[in-house]
Parts: C-alpha cells; structure tokens; sequence
C-alpha cells in the first residue's frame, strides 16, 4: 500500500456543537484500503453523501483514520424528546473526531413517550430544531431517525414538509425507515424526502420474512427506499443488492479493524 502524508487537520464536534475546533496533525502512514463501491441508482439530491457512511452515535468516537475521499460519517447530532407538555431538545454530548475535509450527515433521532402533543405546532418548532443541525459545520445532508407507528405518521409528513419548507434547497433529507414500509406500506408515497434509509438490523419478529424476501431477489417497492440500506456489524446481513449506499453501525466505537471487517464483508 502506497503511503500518505498530508495536511490532515481534524473537526472536533463536541458537547453543545455550536463551537469547532480544528488542529493540524499527520495521519498514521497506512490507511484502511477501500473497495471501489459506486452508487448507481438515482440518489437525487443525496449525491454530496459518500457511497459509504458510518453512523456516529453517542459516545466518544475517533475516525481520522477515514479517508472522506472514501467514507462519510452520519453523526447523532441530538436527540428530540417529545411528550405532553411539549418538546426538549438534548444535542450530542460526546466528541467526534474526523479528517476535515468528511462529508457529515447530521442525524436528529427523534422520541415520544405516551400522550405526547403532536399537533402542528410541535411539528414546526421540531422541524426548526432539525433544521439547526443542518448550519453545522461541513454538514452536507440531514438525517432523521423517527420509528414513528401508524397513528404518528399524518404528523411526521407534517414535520417533513415543514423542515424541507425551512431547508434550503440544496440541503437533502434522508430518513431512516422500517423495512416494512419499504416493502408493504405505501405511506412514504409523496414524502419531501431524498432518501428512506430500510434498517436491516434489529428488525424484531419480522426480519425472517424480509431476509427471505431479499434472498428471492425481491426488491423495495417503495422507490425512496431504493438508493441504499443500514447494517450493523454485529448481525448477519441479508442479501444485499450492489450499487446502493452503505450505512453502517458499530456497537462499540469505531477502529481501524472494524472498518477493515466491514470492507471485507460488503458485496
């Protein structure tokens, strides 16, 4: 492997994020080898996001091993609470540190408890607090992540137009998404969405039925949810279609090795 040395100074995301920090230091002389992996389908606004994406969550994480000509990094940015009386918002609280020049998709994950007021004043200021964690530095796409039931949709396609009404328009949106909906239920239909992100890990009662599916070759119905999928490193993965971006979660923090590990498993 040819080795590198430059400039590699690194972004430091980090308990209220409204501040960065950058210093200049070399990275290590080898890095993880990356496999040529496009994204062929049309992928619509998304197309600032790398084919390859780690996830980000909360605790401290070290990725200035990452080439961000190769990888990208989708970073929990903060988490909204909602409940009866109202909304809190608790952004990340643990540093994250990547080569500056990574594309970051910043992901706002999104909870509820029993009674919370969803009405279209929540929606609004939500999707404002969304909003926010697209202004952070070097992010070039939001992501959402609501598993929301059936009697919270008519007010998450109400959050989503209001954050695409508030984003500009060169800001994509991406959503995580169950793979049920990605299969058998039509409400995504219309979304002002560029991407639905279908979950293939932690999928519960129904993940036999959809690794059966994807083994027969059966694609998503929903076209949303054609341009990539989510995988985690600790479970097995069904058969995945080539051409789509990757994803990927790691239980414990990202290293050198685990992203050598995922390399060698993806098709």
């Amino acid at each position: 492997m040819r080795c590198h040395v430059r400039d590699a100074a690194t972004v430091i995301l980090a308990l209220s994020l409204a501040s960065l920090s950058s210093e200049s230091r070399i990275l290590p002389k080898t890095r993880p080898s990356l496999r040529s992996h496009t994204v062929g389908t049309d992928t619509h606004g998304m197309k600032t996001v790398p084919p390859l994406v780690l996830w980000a969550w909360e605790r401290p994480e070290d990725l200035r091993f990452l080439d961000p000509t190769k990888a990208g990094v989708a970073f929990l940015a903060g988490t909204l609470r909602l409940g009866p009386k109202g909304m809190s918002y608790r952004p990340r609280l643990q540093p994250l540190q990547v080569p500056r020049e990574t594309s970051l998709v910043a992901v706002v994950r999104i909870e509820t408890v029993a009674g919370a007021a969803l009405g279209p004043e929540i929606a609004r200021r939500a999707a404002e607090e969304i909003a926010r964690a697209g202004r952070l530095p070097g992010v070039v796409a939001l992501q959402v992540d609501f598993d929301a039931t059936t009697s919270q949709r008519s007010f998450y396609r109400e959050l989503l137009v209001e954050l695409r009404q508030q984003l500009p328009s060169s800001m994509p949106i991406s959503i995580t998404a169950l793979t049920s909906w990605c299969i058998g239920d039509p409400w995504m239909a219309g979304l002002p969405i560029d991407e639905a992100v279908p979950m293939l890990f932690r999928m519960g009662a129904g993940q036999a039925e959809v690794t059966n599916w994807m083994r027969l070759g059966h694609d998503f119905r929903e076209a949303a949810c054609r341009t990539s999928f989510g995988i985690s490193l600790d479970e097995p993965w069904p058969a995945l279609p080539s051409g789509r971006r990757t994803y990927a979660f790691s239980p414990s923090p990202w290293t050198e090795r685990s992203l050598q590990k995922l390399l060698r498993e993806m098709p």
